[in-house]
């Protein structure tokens, strides 16, 4: 990882906050793939539109499989089909499932709750029309990485107060808390990829101040999380965010939600997509992979 890290400094790329939302986007999508695994072939990639929304399908057959509704990352801000696109063809090949990949609406031209409001749209839409795709609509789960991970979260709570029945919700090293004041923020603030001045600068664009106590922002801060479907959470140990992903952990397993941790030692925050690099991706991805099966195949 240290490795990977220097070569990433001799680069010398811009960083994301020194460049407008238009451009970070682009930057991050030529780099997105670069330590990814080759985008594996599949018997089903469909690129369609889905509750007003440009999406992705991933299948490895035409039988009527279930489905996970996966949420990219990027801090709200950047990233799109195409940046996550290896990591739903490992996940569909590897579970033997279906992925539907969300590209919801961005910030800073859709704020606060956009991004949140097209999850769910994408969610129910799935519970309703998910066999017109040839998929089995009764098990669903949702799941995402880093702000797509606050998004399946938030989807969690969102399903449960709804009454839809959720197999599992998959969260990869997601942000859960208001602000950026735990210990592992000021710990891993510079030169662990996420730097402290890019997630101000994804919040800023992203959300109000007086909005981030706002549970679909911050899903630790919500008031119930009882009887929510089953978690797995995925988590960096050299990440800002893992502090507040290890305490929505505990949040849920005080509330009585089973809780499947995977914490991978001597990582950084997005490493689940550096498979080319990093033998703890392909650990994760597998790891990701069972969950899911364990949740939608084999139950």
């Amino acid at each position: 990882m240290k490795e990977l890290l220097d070569r990433i400094q001799r680069a010398n790329r811009p960083a994301f906050h020194s460049l407008s939302p238009q451009q970070a986007r682009v930057a991050y999508r030529m780099g997105a793939e670069i330590l990814d695994l080759p985008r594996a072939p599949l018997a089903r990639v469909e690129t369609l539109e889905w509750a007003a929304r440009p999406a992705r399908l991933y299948a490895p057959s035409h039988e009527r499989l279930p489905v996970l509704l996966y949420l990219h990352g990027g801090g709200f801000t950047i990233g799109d089909l195409e940046t996550h696109d290896s990591l739903c063809r490992q996940l569909a090949l590897r579970a033997g499932i279906a992925v539907l990949a969300l590209d919801y609406r961005l910030a800073p031209e859709h704020r606060f709750p956009c991004a949140v409001d097209d999850s769910m749209a994408a969610l129910r839409a799935l519970f309703r029309q998910g066999a017109t795709l040839g998929l089995d609509a009764t098990r669903i789960a949702v799941g995402g990485d880093s702000a797509g991970g606050t998004l399946a979260a938030v989807s969690a709570l969102q399903a449960r107060d709804e009454g839809l029945p959720l197999a599992l919700q998959l969260l990869i090293t997601p942000g859960t808390s208001a602000r950026a004041d735990t210990e592992s923020h000021a710990r891993f603030a510079r030169g662990h990829l996420l730097d402290a001045e890019a997630i101000a600068w994804f919040f800023a664009h992203y959300i109000d101040e007086a909005e981030r106590d706002d549970w679909r922002f911050a899903p630790l801060h919500a008031e119930d999380h009882e009887g929510l479907a089953p978690a797995c959470i995925v988590l960096a140990e050299a990440d800002p965010l893992v502090d507040e992903g290890l305490a929505y952990g505990d949040r849920l397993r005080a509330a009585g939600v089973p809780v499947q941790l995977e914490l991978y030692k001597g990582v950084t925050h997005d490493f689940i997509k550096m498979g080319r690099m990093l033998p703890e991706a392909l650990a994760a991805q597998q790891a990701c992979a069972e969950a899911l099966r364990a949740a939608l195949v084999l139950s």
